[in-house]
């Protein structure tokens, strides 16, 4: 390449270093650099030679060209002339050195120069750095600095210098006056220091091994002599750290006695720095330098520094460390360091030292000295072995401490001392204890709140880490097992200890586990040696009581029972092969639950039967009555947890089933109910639990206590029971009868049953009754306290319960019922009534409903009463979601409290309803339980109405479950029932709908089984009811309608002829119900109800019409409107014209009563066909619009629809929304879809007429009201498949749209073509007229349908293909240009619909296709752009001998749209060409005419249109053949992929290779084309382009150079590299690096 050349390239890109943005200034220098690698001396002669010329560059300029020099010697220093070498030395020397100011980056880029030569030619930059370096001179700032940085890079190049240096530069130090003359030599000097410190470790590497330390020993002391004495106390704290840092690196090299003599001085002084300075890492690394050397020469006078030193030290070892800030995190470790090494000197002052620091409170003082001690403890155990009980000692101290950071740091350092033997020591235990005691840490209470203080330690981070060291100390400490087997064990009773229960059962079963495996003696736990541990007993209770609450205290119930499972033989030898059953299955239970999927009811259960089992296989009546005592014992220590109480408690009566010494059952129970506390309600229920659970082995024994502590000094107002029960006021006496009150009630239930019966009058009612009524003055006197009320209800029950169990088994007269239901009712009537606060309701009823099905049997009366308190207390009741008003007595209840009271209230009624009707089930049973919920069920309060039918359904269901008939008894009430209950299937309320529908199935039922069916037959048309449950989940009118209609119908089946006028009277007054659904609902019951089984109502219809003509306005039902539809229609079959008159005459847009009027008409298929008929006719005839003025001012016109038209297309779209409308719409469909099409045509773009009343103009879209009449009518066609494409492709909204309307129509005959084939010659037949029509916008719709037409073959299987070509060939030259446009598309289709028809039309479409390309009046290209296109789909299909002569004519014709503006042209033109290629294979002109364009192809496949990109890869994939070399055809076919993404430049690199080898000739052609292209208007293209010149060259062999003018290549390329786009300069200057 030209010499020239290269230099205008490498001075283009030398201008181009400093450009503005970053990505160019990058390739540049990489560009330089390439050519610098290809050609050093001269592209460094050149950058040298720009430096020189211009020497007022910026500074920022110069840099770039200075770093780019740095490169280039970086990588090919050894391929550069010595020559060049030295003159680069001197300008580097020159450029560093010019300025006497400091200019850092200018003059560090030239030292950086010197610095990259000096790695070979050292000597060379020696001369010259030292002819700059002269005695007695102070050298520039640079020089020393650059001495500095080859001493670092060179290090066995430059030490041997370094005396004559230290020698020049000491007589330097006392000139320097200025703060950076100062930093630059100490910055040297310790640079030198380090560099003859590595050199004489490596000596066996050295060029002289005969270097010592002492060569440099007096030079060095000289330096450090000023250094330290002068410029250490200098102002400038970054001098100073730079001074000290040099000064520990020279301490190394300095004589011992020297340094001896200056240590009682430096030491001081290095100390003193740390108050002058913020940076700490400098100063605690020089003097870890400083103590080393000390150390190192065995220094004396060191120690007498000792006290100054550590006291400093521990101040810089207490700051607090940021590790998000590596200096702080450097400076600890080295001051760490630096207490190691005099630790090893003086171990005992040392650890004297720490350990007093220890008392210190101050909290950072003693996290300092707790890090000291860690480190010392880790890293020198030989040391520190004889003091290890000191260390143990002096710990405590902080233990005490109240700070979690202070916490964290003692938890390490006991880490620490776990694996140094320190635990095994005594007063190790203490360790321990404080471990476990910080795992059992409570959260810190700070929910979401971001501690201020970074370092802090949350309780729970320092939880975690306890947890962890706990385990770490179980798994990985094997000497502390038998520290912690079985200790641990301790720490699970005591309360303080219970948030520690999970890890410390998990280390426990690890402990336990791996000694019973190993078969280890210590396994065994002798309790009666291990004082402190906790009884097996007290084990035992402690982790059953765990487990029954398995997800509090960090989710101890799994790790609890897994201990019991492992501790099982210390527990009691007998337990083993028991819990080795039963325990894994409870553990599995618990793997797969959560706290809210647990049934906490079984779980319970399964744990008392565990407990049951276990005591029986234990089966040691002396160790049962020790279980039964601790556990006594240990209720006071769940004061604080009472649902864990509660378990306790039966926990306590499950072990005292089986304690057989009655003494101690009865000593038991005395202190269960004498130390209870009776005032709080879940204590009260586990103490009945308990006392309960003891009475099914010990009925006699426990009614006996019972009756002894009632009567017992608890109940009498004597002082020394006062003290006893902490004097209990009247309240507290009354909760205590209320725990026996309880009591006695789980005893009849929980009591053997053939003991019990004999015991109810006479122990407990009489027992219970005392305790309720007090005497006063021989007056009973009921109580008004709640607690004994409810504990009252809840005792009647359980007794009701019990009675009725053994009832099963004999008989039993209950004489005291009828005055237990009577009291209970009192407690209801005695409630409030406008809220829910207590269980009393629900109790009640619960009770009742026990009590019910014991003898006697209730009066009537009786009867009466207990339903209409309880239906009205419970149904009266405000919707659960009020809030009910605070009370002053009574704290506000829990939302989710509430919500379970009143599930449990509405649940009690259901039953004691049940209850009542069990014992009457007659249908007079039903009706006098019906007649207490019957006026509800209408309530103008929806959850009144819900109670309501959910009881009523509730009922039913248990009336026909229950049913017996016996013999044929009328089922008399079935008509009222229906009647009450249908309307209520059209509820607003969801729930009360599928309620309804629930109760008439569960009647229609009952009536079956009185007709004498049995209980299992399966009606079908009942059964069709369940199925209209889930339709009216949540139901539309149509859904409804059709509901009611079908309930109807299967009523009217069933129902007898005799209730029929009950159930229509019924309906009646259901028209007036509060709900307006339910009005609706009775209308289309009524209706149908009447139509299968009145009739005769034919003489009503005009009376009915006149009423609701009237009515329509204000009644919105959707089943009231049917039934006017209906009337509608009557009318509509005798006077057609006058309906059809009177509605078109109506306001548009129609109102919805006229709609349906409409709509109606629809239903019967014979009126329908004749109004269709009518309405086409008409609409072929009358114009659809008419050209109106805007206004008088401005000019121009709009389309307005005329009036009758467009009434009879709104007309005709709500007809045909009938779906009976189905009949005509098929067999008229041909000419009705044309007539719409056509009627859509006409409407686009035309507004509505002004409305004759309001002079308003009505708010219709025209346009709107066709398209959605096409719809409907292809609805009743059945064409779903059309309708589905439509509608996933917004087809109908195109329609309505003037810019969107063709492709609506193309959308439309798409899905016609495709889905609707045989019904389109009829249909073209019918649209055929209209292409001739006068109004331009029905031929644009008709040309839009055919066009699309002629895409789909099912035209030539319909033989429509000549109709619709000579069609398309008129329309050619029609004179609208829309037209035009769509006739060169359709006949540009008939290529993918019938391609075999192409060649006979061959000459036609040819024509039409060019003329199309040459047409002059189209704005938009637009049909040259279809002509292009067609064009391309054409060709096809054409015969060689139909397009031969014509390809390059196509082809000159498409060139000059390569490059338009317009991206579809571009892509057309691109894919005609592609396509135009088979019609040229062979012929020499065409190949050409390829390479002509290739080169545009190519840029064009970074076009920044994507379909662009698209079509070049087709148009060069299908062309590749044509170009005449096979290894380019090859590579367009595997790289050119349309959906494949492309590596652009590695395929312009590749594909340049092929040009060269295979088209040498046209390598002038070629870049001359692509040189064209650096004007190109794409930014991306113009880029391209570079690329392309870039890898020609790139690739080209020296002897084709002469084929390129690289003059203008040049001149382009350096234009480029100042083109707008950064892009485009970063291409350019990459082309230029291969200018080489």
């Amino acid at each position: 390449m030209d010499e020239t050349e290269v230099e205008q390239v490498t001075l283009a890109l030398l201008d181009a270093a400093n450009d503005k943005d970053s990505e160019v200034q990058e390739q540049v220098r990489k560009s330089i650099l390439t050519l610098g690698k290809q050609q050093p001396d001269r592209v460094l002669a050149m950058c040298q030679d720009y430096l020189l010329k211009h020497p007022k560059l910026v500074v920022s300029h110069r840099v770039v060209i200075l770093q780019t020099i740095e490169l280039i010697v970086g990588c090919r220093i050894e391929a550069i002339s010595y020559p060049r070498i030295k003159s680069i030395i001197s300008l580097a020397s020159d450029e560093m050195t010019r300025s006497k100011e400091v200019v850092p980056d200018w003059q560090q880029a030239a030292s950086n120069i010197l610095v990259a030569v000096g790695n070979k030619h050292i000597n060379d930059i020696m001369e010259e750095i030292l002819s700059k370096f002269q005695p007695g001179v102070l050298p520039h700032f640079f020089v020393v600095q650059t001495l500095a940085s080859l001493s670092d890079s060179n290090v066995y190049g430059m030490v041997p210098f370094l005396n004559a240096i230290l020698g020049t530069m000491l007589p330097m130090l006392i000139m320097a006056k200025q703060d950076n003359m100062k930093w630059v030599f100490s910055s040297a000097l310790c640079h030198f220091s380090d560099s003859i410190l590595e050199y004489l470790a490596n000596l066996d590497k050295a060029p002289d091994p005969t270097v010592r330390k002492d060569t440099f020993s007096s030079e060095i002391y000289s330096a450090f002599d000023i250094l330290f004495n002068n410029w250490l106390q200098s102002r400038e704290s970054k001098l100073r750290l730079t001074v000290a840092e040099a000064v520990g690196s020279m301490c190394h090299l300095m004589a011992s006695d020297k340094l001896e003599e200056q240590i009682p001085k430096l030491i001081p002084a290095m100390l003193s720095l740390y108050k002058k300075n913020s940076e700490h890492y400098v100063i605690s690394k020089s003097l870890c330098q400083v103590l080393d050397a000390s150390l190192n020469m065995g220094s004396r006078v060191l120690e007498t520094q000792l006290d100054s030193l550590l006291f400093a030290l521990h101040h810089q070892v207490s700051a607090s460390v940021d590790y998000s800030n590596p200096p702080t995190v450097k400076n600890h470790n080295e001051v760490l360091r630096c207490f190691s090494l005099l630790a090893n000197a003086f171990p005992d002052r040392l650890l004297m030292f720490v350990l007093q620091r220890l008392e210190n409170s101050n909290e950072r003082s003693r996290m300092g000295s707790l890090a000291v001690l860690r480190h010392l403890i880790n890293s020198l155990t030989s040391i520190l072995e004889n003091k290890m009980l000191l260390i143990l000692a002096s710990i405590r101290q902080p233990m005490a401490d109240h700070s979690n950071k202070v916490k964290k740091r003692v938890v390490q350092v006991i880490s620490a001392m776990a694996h140094h033997g320190y635990l095994e020591l005594e007063g190790g235990e203490l360790l321990v204890q404080f471990i476990v005691q910080h795992c059992a840490l409570h959260d810190s209470n700070r929910r979401g709140q971001k501690p201020t203080d970074p370092e802090e330690v949350t309780n729970e981070s320092l939880r975690t880490m306890c947890d962890n060291t706990l385990h770490l100390l179980t798994t990985t400490v094997g000497q502390l097992a038998d520290v912690l087997w079985p200790k641990l064990l301790y720490y699970l009773t005591p309360s303080q200890y219970s948030n520690a229960t999970t890890p410390l059962c998990k280390s426990l079963i690890v402990l336990g586990n791996k000694k019973k495996d190993n078969q280890e003696p210590s396994f065994y736990i002798d309790f009666t040696q291990e004082v402190n541990l906790p009884s097996p007993q007290t084990l035992l209770i402690k982790l059953l009581v765990n487990a029954a609450f398995p997800f509090n205290s960090r989710g101890h119930g799994a790790p609890s029972l897994s201990l019991l499972q492992t501790l099982s033989v210390n527990i009691h030898r007998n337990t083993e092969a028991l819990w080795e059953k039963e325990i894994p299955p409870l553990l599995a239970v618990l793997e797969e639950s959560s706290t809210e999927t647990l049934v906490k009811k079984i779980w319970d259960e399964n744990l008392l039967k565990l407990l049951s089992k276990t005591l029986a296989a234990i089966d040691d009546d002396k160790w049962t009555c020790q279980l039964a005592a601790e556990a006594t014992r240990h209720l006071s220590m769940y004061n604080n947890a009472l649902e864990e109480k509660s378990f306790l408690y039966r926990c306590l009566g499950v072990t005292l089933q089986q304690c057989f010494n009655k003494e101690v059952v009865k000593k038991q129970l005395q202190e269960i109910l004498l130390a209870a506390r009776h005032n709080d309600a879940v204590e009260r229920e586990g103490v009945a639990l308990g006392v309960g659970l003891c009475a099914n082995s010990h009925l006699e024994g426990t009614l006996t206590k019972l009756d002894e502590f009632g009567k017992s000094d608890a109940f009498k107002k004597s002082p020394s029971i006062f003290n006893l029960l902490k004097e209990r006021n009247d309240v507290e006496l009354e909760k205590v009868k209320s725990t026996l009150i309880l009591c006695y009630g789980q005893v009849a239930v929980n009591a053997p049953p053939e003991k019990i019966l004999t015991r109810i009058d006479q122990d407990i009612l009489r027992c219970i009754s005392k305790h309720f009524n007090t005497k006063v003055l021989g007056i009973k006197v009921e109580t008004k306290d709640l607690t004994m009320k409810l504990s009252l209800i809840q005792s009647i029950g359980l007794i009701a319960k019990a009675i009725t169990e053994c009832v099963k088994k004999q008989g039993y007269v209950f004489s005291r019922k009828q005055e237990l239901i009577a009291v209970m009712l009192d407690f209801i009537k005695a409630e409030s009534a406008d809220a829910l606060r207590t269980p009393v309701r629900h109790l009640v009823m619960s009770t009742c409903a026990n009590l019910i099905p014991l003898e006697p049997a209730l009066s009537e009366n009786e009867s009466f009463d207990l339903l209409k308190v309880c239906v009205n207390s419970v149904f009266s009741l405000p919707p659960e979601t009020v809030t009910p008003e605070k009370s002053k007595e009574e704290e506000m209840l829990d939302p989710s409290l509430r919500k379970a009271l009143y599930k449990d209230t509405l649940a009690a009624l259901h039953e004691l309803l049940k209850s009542v009707l069990a014992k009457d089930p007659t249908p007079d049973g039903l009706q006098n339980v019906f007649k207490h919920i019957e006026s509800w069920l209408s309530s103008g309060q929806e959850h009144e109405r819900e109670r309501a039918v959910t009881a009523t359904a509730h009922m039913l269901a248990y009336y026909l479950d229950n049913l017996t008939v016996k013999n044929m008894v009328s089922f008399h009430n079935l008509g009222a029932l229906l009647g009450r209950l249908a309307p209520r299937c059209s509820d607003p309320h969801p729930a009360i709908r599928a309620a309804a529908i629930e109760c008439i199935y569960t009647l229609l039922y009952i009536q079956l089984r009185y007709e004498g069916f049995s209980h299992d037959y399966k009606d079908g048309a009942v059964e069709s009811l369940l199925p209209l449950k889930d339709q009216l989940v949540n139901p539309d009118h149509s859904v409804l309608y059709k509901t009611c209609s079908d309930l109807t119908k299967v009523m009217s089946k069933r129902l007898p002829q005799q209730q029929l006028t009950t159930l229509v009277f019924m309906l009646f007054e259901g028209l007036a119900d509060s709900q307006a659904n339910c009005c609706r609902a009775s209308t289309v019951i009524l209706n149908t109800l009447l139509k299968n089984r009145g009739g005769g109502l034919q003489e009503l219809v005009p009376e009915m019409l006149e009423v609701l003509h009237v009515r329509l306005q204000s009644i919105t039902e959707e089943q009231v409107r049917v039934a006017v539809g209906q009337t509608v229609l009557i009318l509509a079959s005798q006077h057609l014209q006058t309906v059809v008159n009177t509605l078109i005459n109506q306001p548009l847009p129609y109102d919805s009563w006229t709609s349906e009027m409409w709509m109606a008409l629809g239903a019967d298929p014979m009126v329908a066909n004749q109004i269709i008929e009518m309405v086409m006719e008409k609409l072929a005839i009358l114009a659809p619009y008419v050209d109106k003025k805007e206004s008088m001012l401005r000019g121009g016109t709009t389309k307005v629809a005329t009036n009758q038209p467009l009434a009879m297309t709104c007309g005709l779209k709500e007809l045909l929304l009938n779906g009976q409308s189905q009949e005509p719409a098929i067999s008229m469909f041909p000419q009705l879809f044309s007539c719409l099409t056509i009627r859509l045509g006409a409407s686009v773009g035309v507004s509505a007429p002004k409305d004759n009343s309001s002079k308003h103009t009505a708010s219709v879209h025209v346009a709107g009201v066709a398209a959605d009449a096409l719809r409907i009518l292809l609805a009743r066609a059945q064409l779903d498949e059309v309708m589905k494409r439509l509608d996933e492709d917004d087809g109908w909204d195109a329609m309505k749209e003037p810019n969107t309307h063709i492709t609506g129509v193309t959308l439309l005959a798409r899905a016609m073509a495709k889905h609707a084939g045989p019904r389109l010659p009829a249909i073209v037949e019918g649209l055929c007229p209209s292409l001739n029509n006068i109004y331009e916008c029905q031929r644009i719709t008709v040309t839009a349908f055919f066009s699309e037409l002629l895409n789909h073959h099912v035209v030539t299987e319909l033989m429509l293909i000549d109709v619709l070509m000579n069609n398309m060939m008129e329309r050619i030259s029609d004179p609208c240009c829309t037209v035009r446009m769509l006739a060169v598309r359709g006949l540009g289709n008939i290529a993918v619909g019938s391609p075999e028809k192409v060649n006979k039309y061959a000459k036609e479409l040819l024509a039409a296709m060019s003329s199309g390309m040459e047409e002059k009046d189209d704005p938009g290209k637009l049909i040259t752009l279809e002509a292009m296109s067609g064009l391309s789909k054409v060709l096809l299909y054409l015969d060689k001998k139909n397009v031969h002569l014509l390809v390059v004519y196509i082809f000159m014709k498409i060139k000059p749209f390569l490059e338009s503006e317009n991206d579809e042209i571009r892509c057309a033109s691109i894919h005609l060409m592609g396509k135009l290629s088979k019609f040229g294979s062979g012929e020499p002109v065409f190949k050409d005419q390829i390479h002509n364009v290739l080169v545009s192809l190519l840029l064009h496949l970074v076009d920044p249109n994507p379909q662009v990109v698209k079509a070049c890869k087709y148009a060069m994939r299908v062309c590749a053949p044509v170009v005449g070399s096979e290894q380019i055809t090859t590579m367009f076919q595997n790289h050119l992929h349309e959906d494949k993404s492309l590596h652009y430049g590695e395929f312009i690199n590749d594909l340049t290779k092929y040009l060269i080898q295979d088209f040498p000739g046209m390598l002038n052609f070629y870049h001359i084309s692509v040189i064209q292209f650096f004007k190109s208007n794409w930014s991306e293209v113009r880029a391209g382009a570079a690329m392309f010149i870039g890898f020609l060259l790139g690739n080209l062999p020296e002897e084709y150079l002469s084929h390129l003018n690289m003059g203008t290549i040049t001149k382009g390329l350096v234009m480029l590299l100042q083109d707008p786009d950064p892009v485009v300069r970063v291409k350019a200057a990459e082309a230029m690096g291969h200018f080489h």
